[in-house]
């Protein structure tokens, strides 16, 4: 943990400056602190290290509203309104809320030299796909294999998936779910599947954290320790967290990992302004407090947070597109662009391929390897996932 602590500040130090009067500009849209704190944090990092078009440098950030889905024509005007800027060469969404689609339509007809980026789309696949130059996702697919993989070689034999309706309606989410109970099948794993109240129903996220709350005990003494839990809701992760900590039970990771996804909340743990943003610094904060409370080995998470990544590797990305002529679609110049920004950790992934067989040449699903809190990493980047995987709907 010392050398990738150590690795991650020369390397930071290294990036915090930036030519005066850049020849273009790149746009970077992310959430608020209140909505996506990590995307917000990681477009800043970003700004920080090219410097601001205020002050002369390459990056404009904007945010969109809380409310996106009420205030979607504010969202869209905001993200179109970086094209009007005769220097902007290419606009990145950190999350691609809904109205990315519409915003990129019209800027695409406005300018089409600008190339638009979309990071962990909102909108549908197909359509995301055809209206950006490129677009990441966390692999959803794969990982439906892996997660699975690595509970099995944290020593689970039974697999927990815990959901709700509105969310298996989701294409990418639903092929996960489905992925992960045939490999518990293949593996010789127990899959249960488990509906949970959804936190924007009538019982809001406080009723559905207490339902969390209520039933791990419960399944604990009905299916045993050796059981690992998942759930595709982020308001679930945190009393899931909280429980498996004092209780027992495996976690692997959460929906979208990272070291702040509930695992704060769940144990109690506060960040200083020195570490907000350091990654090594926030995963050792976490490990030290998992392994203080007697579940080493039983929990994990990316080691790094994946949207606070996404923000400055796609920036970091883009400018070797602009200046080197690279191909934003090439897979190893991404890969190597994440793999950069986040020493000790490694990263795979693939083309996302649809329902019907269709594989998606600027549409890619990555993933990074499990680190096991007072563990290490799994290497599950190192796991080929069968093809039939990867088939199934």
């Amino acid at each position: 943990m010392k050398k990738y602590l150590l690795m991650f500040f020369m390397f930071v130090f290294s990036l915090f400056s930036f030519a005066a009067n850049p020849d273009y500009h790149i746009g970077v849209v992310s959430g608020t602190v209140s909505q996506s704190e990590d995307s917000l944090r990681g477009a800043e990092t970003l700004t920080k290290m090219y410097g601001s078009t205020e002050n002369g440098g390459m990056v404009t950030h904007v945010t969109y509203p809380d409310n996106f889905m009420q205030e979607m024509e504010t969202t869209i005007s905001q993200i179109v309104a970086l094209a009007d800027d005769p220097k902007m060469k290419a606009i990145i969404l950190v999350e691609a809320v809904p109205g990315t689609v519409e915003a990129f339509r019209r800027i695409r007809a406005a300018r089409p030299d600008i190339i638009l980026i979309a990071n962990s789309p909102h909108e549908d696949p197909d359509i995301i796909g055809e209206a950006a130059d490129l677009v990441t996702n966390p692999d959803n697919v794969a990982r439906g294999y892996l997660i699975v993989k690595a509970a099995k070689k944290m020593g689970a034999d039974k697999f927990m998936h815990i959901s709700f309706p509105r969310h298996l309606s989701y294409e990418l989410l639903s092929r996960r779910r489905n992925v992960m109970a045939e490999t518990a099948k293949d593996l010789g794993m127990e899959f249960i599947d488990v509906s949970a109240p959804d936190p924007v129903s009538d019982v809001g996220v406080a009723g559905a954290q207490q339902y969390i709350l209520e039933q791990v005990p419960n399944w604990l003494k009905k299916y045993g320790n050796n059981i690992a839990f998942f759930a595709t809701n982020d308001a679930h992760t945190e009393p899931l967290l909280k429980r498996i900590s004092e209780d027992g039970g495996y976690f692997v990771e959460a929906d979208l990992p990272s070291p702040t996804m509930g695992y704060p909340g769940a144990l109690g743990i506060k960040f200083t302004e020195d570490e907000k943003g350091n990654w090594p610094k926030i995963l050792k904060k976490v490990e030290d407090t998992v392994v203080a409370k007697g579940a080493a080995g039983r929990m994990g998470t990316w080691a790094y947070s994946y949207n606070f990544i996404s923000a400055i590797a796609l920036g970091d990305h883009v400018r070797k597109v602009i200046e080197n002529g690279e191909d934003v679609t090439d897979f190893d110049s991404i890969v190597e662009s994440y793999n950069k920004f986040t020493p000790g950790a490694k990263w795979s992934g693939s083309n996302y391929t649809d329902v019907n067989g269709v594989e998606k040449d600027n549409f890619y699903l990555l993933y990074q390897d499990t680190y096991v809190l007072g563990k290490g990493y799994l290497n599950m980047t190192d796991e080929k996932v069968p093809e039939k995987y990867f088939k199934i709907k």
